[in-house]
């Protein structure tokens, strides 16, 4: 199970693209299918983070972002009950952790966002300013990570 939580970063063995990304989207590759019966039983199907990841490459080669957007897969993001799940984050800004990524508009609602993300000077926006089709599909918003202070001086201070 372990080496199925690594990740990997896809497209970017381009000598001719090897610039520093200017934000990262990682897909779930262990995310299943979901379908939800008439009587509210969930069955889950095929791993659908391939295929997804696949599709949004092909959507930030369109939009002329795969030299600015790192897309990696990496195994399971915790949001099983929201598959596909995928996250677009970027250094020193807030991420966002999106769910039930599946269909071909909502792949295009991620690339574009991620293009939108880099232009956020810290990474926030309301719902509003999302795409129309991850509106609905947004799992978390986390700040930024802030600086770790020295670990003696935290537990010192926790103490006093």
């Amino acid at each position: 199970m372990a080496s199925d939580l690594t990740s990997s970063i896809i497209g970017h063995d381009d000598p001719a693209r090897s610039g520093t990304a200017s934000a990262i989207v990682t897909v779930c590759k262990t995310c299943r299918a979901r379908h939800v019966d008439e009587d509210g039983a969930t069955h889950y199907g095929e791993r659908v983070g391939e295929d997804v990841s696949r599709r949004l490459a092909e959507a930030l080669r369109a939009l002329d972002l795969d030299d600015r957007v790192a897309l990696a897969d990496v195994g399971c993001m915790a949001g099983c009950g929201r598959p596909c799940s995928v996250a677009v984050q970027a250094v020193g800004k807030a991420g966002y952790l999106f769910g039930d990524i599946v269909t071909d508009e909502e792949v295009a609602a991620i690339a574009a966002f991620a293009g939108q993300h880099i232009g956020l000077e810290d990474g926030w926006c309301s719902s509003l300013q999302r795409p129309e089709a991850l509106k609905r599909k947004t799992l978390a918003r986390l700040p930024a990570p802030l600086p770790l202070p020295p670990l003696a001086g935290a537990l010192r201070e926790a103490a006093e």
